[in-house]
């Protein structure tokens, strides 16, 4: 392998930024999950524990380079509650991360390291449906509006209700 360091590197720059978006979604996840928006708490939740398999993908292909994995959180999680602004900064991180790493699969060819060029492609994928995910949220809360939220709150309320009932 022409330049083992570089992909170690661009590896630890994915590990960064998947822990980031693990600890965004996950108080993303909290919060839709207090106001009992149960599906989006949801689908943050599913995407944070997908998040965390890319971390553990990267962090062996790192491990098979010989090189140290840095488990360094990328950026601080941003206190947001509001829904929309969830969905549109959890849409702008997979559009970042999907850019990101064709590029680095790129440079990963050009140093001779197919795998980790493998790699970065299927993460591109992922991130590319995770952004799907989010941008048919936002499309529902355009079209429903407020409708859509308390839908999903009126839901809980009711599997709440039964559960009190038994």
């Amino acid at each position: 392998m022409k330049n083992r360091e570089k992909s170690i590197e661009l590896l630890n720059k994915a590990v960064a930024d998947e822990l980031t978006a693990v600890h965004q979604y996950m108080y993303f996840h909290f919060h839709c999950d207090d106001q009992g928006y149960d599906l989006l708490a949801n689908l943050f939740k599913r995407t944070a524990i997908e998040e965390m398999v890319h971390v553990e993908d990267l962090a062996e292909r790192i491990l098979f380079l010989k090189g140290e994995v840095e488990m360094v959180v990328g950026s601080p999680t941003k206190k947001i509650h509001d829904v929309r602004e969830m969905l549109k900064l959890a849409g702008e991180m997979e559009e970042a991360s999907a850019r990101d790493y064709n590029e680095w699969a790129n440079i990963c060819a050009q140093n001779a390291d197919s795998v980790s060029k493998k790699l970065f492609e299927s993460l591109v994928a992922d991130e590319e449906r995770h952004f799907d995910q989010f941008d048919v949220e936002m499309d529902n809360l355009k079209k429903f509006g407020d409708h859509y939220l308390a839908l999903q709150s009126i839901e809980r309320s009711k599997i709440v209700g039964q559960k009190s009932d038994i």
